[in-house]
């Protein structure tokens, strides 16, 4: 047995809603972290690999009663390019290669080593375009949000102006980015979780409930959505987010300054603008700096990437389902049916205690049990 259910957990959690992100687990293995952590996952390194022939997997194993599942879902030929992620997940493959000539237009470069557009991924789905920046216009709930953004300023600034209630009353609230190494985003970077792999938060969407709402009626396909803080005067060092299966997207909340916050990916460079959408893949490595002399806020979001399709996405999605509940793998139609009624009320919008009319933030919500601090999590 090549992985225990632990071990797949661990390769699973490499990128997470504090930074990165992907499938999930309580720690992860000594040769990822030194990936994450490392000078190796810098623009120095551009080794391309090729992807290796995978195998249906052993199905003692909790890998295997997975694909299992999955295949009984969805049958085979419908989410080949999910069974091959997952499996070249339980290699341990990181894919990595130059995806310049992707672009448009291709960046034209004799020698690769001079750019930054190469990709590195652990969560890792063959045949998807890798895109620097994408063009909002093609996606119409680019503009809708970007119509919200007065509404959900409002609403930040609301809730955001008294720290002490919101320290009180919300859920890992700031939260720091993975680990104490994770060097590349250093101290400065912490979030505010709404969602989490297809899972609100019912304590922070009761102080934010109109940006929720925004996110839910729009149909935005999201898996992860939290706001996200940069301190004054700092930077996040180049690297991979390990996942190419979803994109980033963020709304400029607060922005300070005129040119002062910038995000490059591989070799583009682009300033965060209050109101403005921004949608791009941090499979590429990328790395932000904040020049201003106050913090920058933006609403993030990661949402499914575009060349999936609706299948792929439930298939992905219900291998996170499966890592958060491993009874939905269960041979036992009883075991299964029961962690299926549990899903079902996990991803069931929680209930607005809050009268949304006020501009949302500290109304008569009640108090709830707040979740324990999330672990990193991935896919990859």
């Amino acid at each position: 047995m090549r992985h225990s259910f632990l071990s797949m957990l661990r390769l699973a959690l490499l990128v997470s809603t504090s930074c990165c992100h992907a499938f999930v687990a309580t720690t992860t293995s000594p040769r990822l972290t030194s990936l994450l952590h490392s000078d190796d996952n810098s623009n120095t390194d551009i080794t391309s690999t090729t992807i290796p022939t995978t195998r249906p997997l052993p199905s003692n194993t909790f890998a295997g009663m997975v694909e299992h599942a999955i295949i009984e879902r969805f049958g085979n030929n419908n989410v080949d390019r999910v069974l091959e992620s997952w499996r070249l997940l339980d290699m341990d493959y990181e894919h990595r290669q130059f995806v310049g000539y992707e672009q448009d237009p291709p960046i034209q470069v004799d020698d690769p080593s001079t750019s930054k557009c190469h990709q590195h991924s652990h969560s890792y789905v063959p045949g998807l375009k890798a895109t620097q920046f994408y063009n909002t216009n093609d996606f119409q709930w680019c503009k809708k949000l970007e119509s919200k953004y007065k509404e959900l300023r409002k609403e930040f600034d609301l809730v955001q102006s008294d720290s002490a209630k919101l320290q009180t009353k919300g859920n890992n609230v700031w939260a720091g980015a993975l680990t104490e190494d994770a060097s590349s985003y250093g101290v400065g970077w912490k979030t505010l979780v709404l969602m989490d792999r297809g899972i609100w938060d019912p304590i922070n969407v009761n102080l934010f409930p109109k940006t929720a709402l925004a996110v839910r009626d729009l149909g935005i396909p999201v898996t992860e959505v939290f706001f996200a803080s940069m301190d004054a005067n700092s930077n996040i060092a180049p690297h991979s987010d390990f996942t190419n299966f979803v994109v980033t997207s963020h709304l400029g909340l607060d922005i300070p300054g005129e040119n002062k916050c910038r995000l490059t990916i591989g070799d583009d460079t682009r300033s965060w603008k209050n109101g403005e959408v921004m949608m791009f893949d941090t499979s590429i490595i990328h790395e932000a700096v904040n020049e201003a002399e106050e913090t920058r806020y933006i609403l993030m979001m990661r949402v499914w990437h575009p060349d999936l399709t609706s299948v792929e996405r439930e298939a992905l999605q219900f291998i996170y389902d499966c890592l958060a509940l491993p009874d939905l793998t269960s041979t036992d139609p009883a075991t299964r049916f029961r962690a299926e009624l549990e899903l079902e009320a996990m991803k069931t919008f929680p209930k607005l205690e809050t009268a949304t009319t006020s501009g949302g933030g500290f109304g008569n919500s009640k108090k709830q049990k707040k979740k324990k601090k999330p672990k990193s999590k991935g896919f990859a």
